[in-house]
């Protein structure tokens, strides 16, 4: 990567337009950035790494780049940075335009722009540029994949900060990793261990999964057998060795137990089957005889209620004999009923219709009313042309109304058109400036819409940096306690082994047998062994207090480990939130939230406020055309009302003469009508009561005829004797009954068995019924025992096969279990088996280390003078893990000594070595992506001369690699040795740069 050209215009302390020509400045490989405190010199390594990134490195962030602007910049002038580099070969422009607040165009008040980004690509070819993206994020992406760094890699290589290496030097090992970590992304062998971590928890929870359904397999089978076994189910847990082999062999135990127990049911049940089966006979027997006994005397019962109602039977026999006879004179009634109530119905007809029919009517024969009927039916047909002359009148009148209505329709229209136009341009101008503010509103949204994610990534940080505080803090005294643990185990195994080495004689005397040589001296005969004394410490207390230290070792280390990852976590949430309180930015993020709402709500009318103005600007164009559309409707309506009123005088002369003393025509034409309807309709009832009167009078002489024939009296009596439809089936009925249950009670009488059971003595049913219920409840109890004995011999079989079944399933899960936690122990740095604790990532971050340590030897020899030699180390801190040491060998003792001993200006050339090796090693891993400018930051004022000189050539040795470096420093001392320099000057209106090349 090669910086070309940089302009800034109204960023940081620049107020105006400023350009930086690199080109010309790394012509000599080597220039410095110099300028008084304050001026500005951070600003311009800012500017490019906000133009590559869109952002400034990590601590100067602020505001959403809305903190970028200058507050020496013109209101009208906008915030912008132009980079120009080279990088894989492509030469890039990129243009960053920060967000910033500008006055409205209208109104009062500022808005905000949103923030813009350009990247162009110049094709030599065309000998012109050629536009690539305006998206931030594919920006930002294609900028991020050429130079292979992320930001903060670009600013830690490319932007050499030399306090952070120093820091660096210093720093104990859980330091170097998070920076190591974030240099070179380790994060997913970090993620390797969880993931290690979490195989073997699952395995584990596997496993002892296994071992639970096993445990309550052995459990129900215990249940199922109750306490048919003699033998109780051992007391066992999850993970326990033998707790496969124990509960498979209880569970034969138990099978066996229960198949010898249902061979016991299944035999008492055949024995209960007998005897209910000769229960049951002798009760089918009784029953018998009890029902025959029962049956003869309901017979008996039966014939004495017949005997009682013989009466009531002949009765009943005489009432349905005159109804019979009586069904030969219905015909005759029925005929003679119906003439009667046609006659009633005709002669009320007559009645009525007289009633409607003037008094002159009032004795007129049938032919009489017919003849009247005829003569008005002539007159009504007479007037049928007046009739239509009058509905044309009618239909005129009714026309010339509504030409009236339509012309005060018309007259108010005009009225509510001119109205509702007098009032358009103030409407129209309403309108207009409800969409303006809906606009400024949606802008606004945007612009806040931009702001919202950051600030509350912001919030989630700082609440979990106050969490990772707490937590920290917890885990330090956790940490602290487990430490203080370990020291008083080791201690008191230490005590324990001392007082086992001073009575180690005791302890050996105690294996010599008379005549075999003694392990020590050798001699045969042992006249006085030593004794024990009393709180002698054996080999098996001593291994117990060592185990004791041990583990308390292992979890003050585990301990140290959680700490180190809470004090990570609060670094990371610590560097995203910044140092401001929780409340603040809780505070901060609810108010952006509140004006995000509002500009919302307030944008949400826009649709609404266009739609307005287009229905408003249809209503006016519609309002116009109604409005000449009424006045040539008025115009035209005149001589269309004189010629009906024409008309209709000439209609009304005609009709006074057919009207006569009606109102009107139509009046007299109703009149006759109603007349001629009464007068036909009396001459039709007349003619009607006179024909139904003859027939009555024939119905009379038939049903007298029929009720002599049928022998009855008079008609009254046969219709007396008649039975309807409901009482002759009723009485039928009883009749049939009668002669069915007599029947039935001789048939029953007239039976042999019946007979002979009733002269036997009366049958004991309870006692049968007892004794068979007895036997079938012994049956059942057999039956249940038998059954529960073959259900506990299936389940005992189920269950002792699914045991195992999971006893093999298990097989294989404990073999995985065992492999997966030894490679988690060993990658987590706990197993034995990694005797220097190291874990999987500090094992990776060594490596790197150990090749920045030997990149950053190379140069540090030369400032040195081949005095120092930065080495890498891999021992461990105390108790603690090992693998991120760094050390420094010193040539003139020869001795291997800690950073932290070296001198300000030793450590300020060692830093700066360590930087330049580091660009080295993260370049490579970057893809071998070339950094062919380097920033290096302050840190000269505290070397002296010839260490200078040194340095500086060792910086001016970078161009064999083609590099160019620019120092940020304002010590006078180095004005004089590097001829290329850009200065930066401040002032009250910002600051300005000034540039001078080689040949100045």
């Amino acid at each position: 990567m090669r910086l070309h050209r940089l302009d800034i215009t109204a960023f940081g302390p620049f107020g105006g337009a400023q350009k930086v020509d690199f080109d010309e400045l790394s012509a000599a490989g080597l220039f410095l950035l110099h300028g008084p405190t304050g001026a500005g010199k951070t600003s311009v390594l800012d500017a490019v790494c906000y133009a590559l990134y869109g952002a400034v490195p990590g601590a100067r962030q602020s505001g959403q780049g809305l903190g970028l602007r200058s507050d020496h910049a013109a209101p009208a002038t906008r915030t912008e940075i132009r980079l120009e580099l080279t990088v894989a070969g492509r030469r890039l422009e990129i243009t960053r335009q920060p967000p910033w607040e500008r006055l409205k165009k209208r109104g009062v008040g500022t808005t905000t722009e949103k923030a813009q980004s350009w990247l162009r690509e110049f094709d030599a070819t065309a000998g012109s540029w050629k536009d690539l993206s305006r998206s931030h994020q594919e920006i930002g992406e294609e900028v991020t994949q050429l130079l292979g760094m992320s930001r903060e890699q670009f600013c830690q290589v490319v932007l050499l900060p030399q306090g952070d290496f120093a820091r660096f030097l210093r720093a104990d090992a859980e330091a170097r990793g998070k920076l190591l970590g974030r240099l070179f992304d380790t994060h997913r062998f970090a993620e390797v261990e969880k993931r290690l971590a979490e195989r073997r928890r699952a395995a584990e929870a596997e496993v002892r999964a296994g071992d639970a359904a096993l445990l309550a397999d052995a459990h129900r089978m215990q249940q199922e057998a109750g306490n048919t076994v003699e033998i109780s189910l051992p007391d066992l847990a999850p993970g326990d060795p033998g707790l496969a082999g124990a509960v498979l062999a209880w569970a034969a135990v138990a099978r066996s137990t229960a198949r010898e127990r249902l061979t016991i049911a299944h035999w008492a049940r055949m024995a209960a089957e007998s005897a209910q089966a000769a229960a049951d006979r002798v009760l089918d027997d009784v029953r018998e005889v009890a029902r025959l006994q029962h049956r003869f005397a309901q017979a008996r019962e039966r014939a004495a209620s017949l005997e009682e109602r013989a009466d009531a039977h002949r009765e009943a026999q005489a009432r349905m004999e005159r109804a019979r006879k009586a069904e030969t004179v219905a015909p005759a009634l029925d005929l003679r009923e119906a003439a009667e109530a046609e006659h009633r119905h005709a002669a009320a007809e007559e009645a009525q219709t007289r009633a409607a029919l003037p008094g002159t009517f009032a004795d007129a024969g049938a032919p009489g009313l017919a003849a009247a009927a005829r003569k008005a039916a002539e007159e009504l047909g007479g007037l049928e042309s007046a009739r239509r002359a009058e509905r044309k009148v009618a239909e005129l009148v009714e026309e010339r109304a509504h030409l009236d209505r339509q012309e005060r329709a018309d007259e108010d229209a005009l009225q509510e058109a001119e109205s509702w136009l007098a009032t358009w341009e103030a409407t129209r101008a309403g309108i207009e400036a409800r969409i303006e503010s809906a606009q400024e509103a949606a802008t606004l949204a945007e612009q806040l819409a931009v702001q919202r994610e950051p600030a509350l990534k912001r919030l989630n940080a700082a609440r979990q940096r106050d969490q990772f505080a707490q937590d920290t803090d917890a885990a330090a005294a956790r940490t602290l306690a487990s430490r203080e643990r370990a020291t008083e185990a080791r201690a008191h195994w230490l005590d324990l082994k001392e007082q086992r080495l001073n009575g180690i004689a005791a302890e050996l005397a105690a294996q010599l047998v008379d005549g075999e040589p003694c392990a020590v001296c050798g001699a045969t005969e042992h006249p006085a062994p030593a004794r024990r004394i009393a709180g002698h410490v054996d080999r098996e207390a001593e291994e117990r207090a060592l185990a004791a230290y041990q583990r308390a070792d292992e979890e003050a280390a585990e301990d140290e480990r959680r700490l180190g990852v809470v004090r990570e976590a609060l670094a990371a949430a610590s560097a995203e939130a910044g140092d401001a309180p929780l409340a603040q930015l809780a505070s901060q993020s609810e108010e952006l939230e509140r004006q995000y709402a509002e500009a919302r709500a307030a944008a949400s009318g826009l649709h609404a406020a266009r739609e307005a103005r287009e229905r408003a600007e249809a209503e006016h164009e519609r309002r116009l055309s109604a409005q000449q559309a009424a006045a040539r409707r008025v115009a035209s309506r005149a001589s269309l009302r004189d010629a009906l009123d024409r008309e209709r005088a000439g209609l009304e002369g005609e009709l006074a003469q057919a009207r006569g003393a009606a109102g009107s025509v139509s009046v007299r034409a109703a009149q006759l009508e109603r007349q001629v309807a009464l007068l036909t309709e009396a001459a039709d009832a007349v003619r009607g009561a006179e024909n139904t009167a003859q027939r009555l009078k024939e119905a009379d002489a038939r049903l007298a005829d029929a009720a002599f024939r049928a022998r009855f009296d008079t008609p009254q009596a046969a219709a007396d004797a008649l039975l309807d439809d409901a009482a002759h089936r009723e009485l039928q009925r009883r009749l049939d009954a009668w002669q069915s249950e007599e029947s039935a009670v001789r048939a029953v009488l007239a039976e042999a068995d019946t007979a002979a059971a009733a002269q036997q003595p009366l049958a004991d049913l309870r006692a049968a019924e007892q004794a068979a219920e007895t036997a079938a409840r012994r049956l059942r109890d057999a039956a249940s025992a038998q059954d529960a004995a073959a259900r506990r011999c299936a389940e005992l079989d189920g269950l002792s096969a699914r045991a195992a079944r999971g006893v093999r399933r298990l097989a294989p899960l404990r073999e995985e279990y065992d492999r997966v936690a030894r490679l988690a122990g060993l990658a987590a740095g706990t197993s034995a088996d990694n005797e220097r604790k190291m874990r999987l990532e500090s094992y990776v971050l060594a490596a790197r280390l150990e090749q920045v340590a030997a990149a950053a030897t190379a140069r540090l020899q030369r400032m040195s003078s081949g005095r120092y030699t930065l080495v890498h180390s891999d021992d461990r801190a105390g108790r603690g893990r090992s693998g991120l040491g760094l050390h420094v060998v010193d040539a003139w003792t020869g001795r291997e000594r800690d950073t932290a001993t070296l001198s300000g200006g030793e450590t300020f050339f060692a830093s700066l070595a360590l930087a330049l090796g580091l660009a080295d090693v993260v370049t490579d891993e970057a893809g071998g992506v070339r950094l062919d400018t380097l920033f290096i930051d302050e840190g000269f004022g505290s070397l002296d001369d010839q260490t200078l000189d040194e340095v500086l050539d060792v910086l001016d040795s970078l161009r064999e690699r083609d590099r160019s470096v620019g120092i940020v420093s304002h010590v006078a001392d180095l004005r004089r040795r590097i001829h290329a320099q850009l200065e930066v000057v401040k002032g009250r209106t910002g600051s300005v740069v000034r540039q001078r090349g080689v040949q100045d």
